[in-house]
Parts: structure tokens; C-alpha cells; sequence
């Protein structure tokens, strides 16, 4: 039999209004509806060929060049099933996937890998999804994946059921010049991951606070994103990323995803701010922080956290687009 292949390039993005706590997990289900970019400098490269030739009892998975088992392939498989069940197929899997950021560290890595893996599925099994049915798939791997199916800054319409939970654009990668610096304090495998995290989300008597006062901050976001107002922006980001860490770390059992340095970080950057510097920081499920600027800061906040110790990395990126089918190795050609 022919192999069924596909290939596709996804960004991981950074939510400005966060995702925290599902109302369902096997749907992963928004408790809440969230707002982010995709950043154009970060990728993953995903290729799948679902194949019967050489008889493969199982699905199998690569990372980087690591052949990976245990969890993280069950939860592939998972969702992949999910892909074979729409197409009526039960073939196993290769999936061959690499990344040019740290993975596992609170960059989104499984939102990218999750986004590329739906839209290679997709391609190799000839579903002819719409973005916000691929968005909603990709959902199904990673709460945040179906935020990178999107491009440009990214609402994610949290819903109530499958069919309404899906993320769309609203407003295309160049609407605003906006650059992430990435503070990579810790590029190590986090000891908690996120799917874990959610779960505990209810746990927190915060939680329903912050849920409660969810869909201003959404609004106040996208206000200002849409007006182009930093520092309206800054406020209800630095805000909402507060109250996400408050229901970790008040959660049962609790939930530390900052190092020290990441709150050295958070007492400068207003500071910088209140000097006439556009920006502010964001911190996902992990130590690393994610410093927002415009395009004619970016060189002045990337030298000044170059100048902190205690950073082994800065990353920096503009928005970036959707999730693409990527051609190499399929058709001899390489379509980036």
C-alpha cells in the first residue's frame, strides 16, 4: 500500500488573555475564552506518513531526532485517533517532528506541535477541514494548539461544545508591529505540564474570580490591540498572566512555574516601561518570560535583558502567520 503523507509548519504562539482549566477535558475545553499572537521565529516541522507497508503494530514518534514513547506518543496516538475516526482509518502512524525552540519549557511548544500535527493529518488522510474545523482538531491535542491554526493575533472563542470552540484571526501578522523577546531563563523539560496544570485550575479558590472578570480583560485586550494602545495593552496583559500564576500557585497541590529571576524580570520591566520604553511581560506555564515590545524597541529590550544574568537565551520574534502545508521530502521540493 502507498504511504498517506502530509507535512506541515506551525508557530507557537503567546497568549496576551490566558487558557487555564478546561470545562471538559477529553473535548479540552476552554473554562474561559483567550487571546494571543503567533510567533514567526519559532516553528515546528512536522511530516506523518500513515503506512501499512512493513506492517507496524503501533503509531511511533520522533522528536529531534529522540524516538519518544510513554506519555507523550500515547497522547499522540490519542489524537491521531481522533483524525482516523473522521477519515475512517485505522492505518498506524510515523511521525517525524523537530523544533528550533526549547520544547517543553512554557513556549507553547505543544500548541505548535499539536497545530502542525492536525494540519499534516488533515493533508495525509484528505479531510477537507475549514481553518475552523482544523482549529477545533487541533484542539483536541493541545488546548492552545487550536490558537496556532490561525495567524496574526488570535482569539480563541472558548464555547460551550466541539462545534463552537475553535480560534479565528482578528487581525492579520502585520496589523501591528509587535516583538516578542523571550527571556529563556530555563530550557529544561518543566516538572509540571500544562495538561496537568488544567486540571488542578478548579482546585484554586480563585479560580472562579478570575473567570468571572475573564471576558473584560478579553474585551480591554482587544481594544487595544486593535487600536494599536500599548499601554493599554500592557496593563491587562501583565494582569492577566498575575492571575493565572495566582490560581496555580493556590491550587491543590500548588503550582510554582516562576524561577527567582522570573520575578527580577517582572519588578524591571515596568520600571523600563515607566521610562518611556513600550513594554511589558507575560509568563505562560513556566519560568521563561516573554517580554512584548514594538518592532522600534525590540533592539533596545533585547540588549538590556542581554545585559541581565541569569538568562541563558533571548529569542526574539515578530507575529507570525497560519499553519502551512509544508511540501519538502513529499514532492521534492522544499515550500517554506
Amino acid at each position: 500500500m502507498t504511504d498517506l503523507l502530509g507535512a506541515a509548519i506551525a508557530h507557537p504562539n503567546i497568549a496576551f488573555i490566558k487558557y487555564w482549566g478546561n470545562l471538559n477535558d477529553d473535548l479540552r475545553l476552554a473554562a474561559n475564552s483567550s487571546l494571543s499572537i503567533n510567533l514567526a521565529a519559532l516553528e515546528t516541522r512536522t511530516m506523518l506518513a500513515f503506512t501499512s507497508d512493513d506492517n507496524p503494530s503501533s503509531d511511533t514518534l520522533t522528536i529531534n531526532d529522540q524516538q519518544i514513547t510513554g506519555a507523550a506518543l500515547q497522547r499522540v496516538t490519542a489524537f491521531l485517533d481522533v483524525a482516523r475516526d473522521m477519515a475512517g482509518t485505522r492505518l498506524p502512524a510515523r511521525v517525524t517532528s523537530t523544533t528550533n525552540f526549547p520544547i517543553g519549557a512554557g513556549i507553547a511548544s505543544s500548541a505548535a506541535a499539536f497545530a502542525a500535527l492536525a494540519l499534516a493529518a488533515s493533508q495525509a488522510l484528505h479531510l477537507p477541514l475549514t481553518e475552523p474545523a482544523l482549529s477545533r482538531l487541533a484542539r483536541r491535542g493541545s488546548g492552545s494548539a487550536c490558537r496556532s491554526v490561525p495567524g496574526g493575533f488570535v482569539e480563541w472563542q472558548a464555547g460551550s461544545r466541539d462545534e463552537d470552540s475553535f480560534a479565528f484571526s482578528i487581525a492579520p501578522a502585520n496589523h501591528w508591529g509587535l516583538v516578542d523577546c523571550i527571556a529563556v531563563i530555563e530550557d529544561q523539560q518543566k516538572q509540571h505540564g500544562s495538561t496537568a496544570g488544567h486540571a488542578l485550575a478548579w482546585t484554586s479558590p480563585l479560580q472562579a474570580a478570575r473567570l468571572a472578570d475573564g471576558m473584560r480583560r478579553l474585551d480591554l485586550c482587544r481594544q487595544a490591540v486593535m487600536q494599536k494602545d500599548f499601554e493599554a495593552l500592557a496593563l491587562v496583559v501583565e494582569q492577566d498572566s498575575h492571575l493565572m500564576h495566582a490560581v496555580m500557585m493556590t491550587s491543590q497541590p500548588a503550582l510554582f512555574y516562576w524561577a527567582p529571576f522570573s520575578l527580577t524580570i517582572m519588578k524591571l520591566v515596568p520600571a523600563w516601561r515607566r521610562s518611556g520604553i513600550p513594554v511589558c511581560y507575560t509568563f505562560d506555564a513556566g519560568a521563561n518570560a516573554h517580554v512584548i515590545t514594538t518592532r522600534d524597541f525590540a533592539s533596545t529590550v533585547a540588549n538590556k535583558l542581554g545585559e541581565l544574568d541569569g538568562i541563558k537565551q533571548i529569542i526574539t520574534s515578530g507575529v507570525g502567520g497560519s499553519a502551512r502545508l509544508w511540501t519538502k521530502d513529499l514532492d521534492g521540493t522544499n515550500n517554506d
